[in-house]
């Protein structure tokens, strides 16, 4: 028996004991009692009946760069980044919205360049945009734009030059970003975490020795 089949046991069950003292008890705070719990029952049983849908984390799209043949390959990579990994619709939105909570990105691969747009992604405080859709005077974002590449969105070099493949294509914009590139950031990336763990690996065996403990 499922969790919620034992639930609603449980809600018919105090619903009809409320109804039970509503129809033999006659003392006053009893019925009062068998009243309330009719009424929770009652309202336990109707959120029960609601279909329950789990909440579950974006998923994550693995950046498979055999599969890689052409820039718009890696646009459609951007584009299920840039909807799960990347989270960038959860504030941004394609196309005038009031409820957005961060720049309209309608149109951006075409106004900006690709060098800047990844500085904008990496180092967003860099150059803040202003909010005009007010009549008042242009104020902030309500949202900040977070790092991307760092935790606790970490898109690697690669899924960020996808996203802005993506934004590109969407603008209608020739992709400018080129499959090599992509793959030469990816080695360099692998080549400085391999370094990083060398580096962190020397200064733990330093850190042994100077204590007298062999490594």
């Amino acid at each position: 028996m499922s969790e919620v089949a034992l639930l609603q046991i449980i809600g018919l069950c105090v619903v009809g004991a409320g109804i039970f003292i509503l129809l033999f008890i006659k003392g006053m705070f009893l019925r009062v009692v068998g009243f309330v719990a009719m009424v929770l029952g009652s309202f336990s049983l109707i959120a029960l009946g609601v279909p329950q849908v789990a909440s579950l984390p974006p998923a994550i799209e693995k950046f498979d760069l055999a599969k890689v043949k052409s820039p718009d390959d890696l646009a459609a990579i951007g584009q299920k980044i840039f909807f799960s990994k990347g989270q960038c619709a959860l504030c941004h939105s394609i196309g005038p919205s009031h409820s957005a909570r961060c720049p309209d990105l309608n149109g951006i691969g075409a106004k900006l360049a690709p060098e800047f747009l990844y500085e904008s992604l990496t180092q967003p405080q860099a150059y803040i945009y202003l909010d005009f859709r007010h009549a008042t005077k242009p104020e902030e974002y309500p949202a900040r734009m977070p790092h991307i590449n760092k935790d606790p969105i970490g898109l690697t070099k690669p899924e960020i030059f996808s996203v802005i493949a993506f934004l590109q294509k969407m603008s209608g914009e020739p992709i400018s970003i080129k499959v090599e590139d992509v793959m030469d950031s990816e080695e360099d990336q692998t080549e400085t975490v391999e370094v990083a763990l060398n580096a962190n690996s020397g200064s733990t065996s330093s850190v042994l020795v100077e204590s007298g403990v062999a490594p």
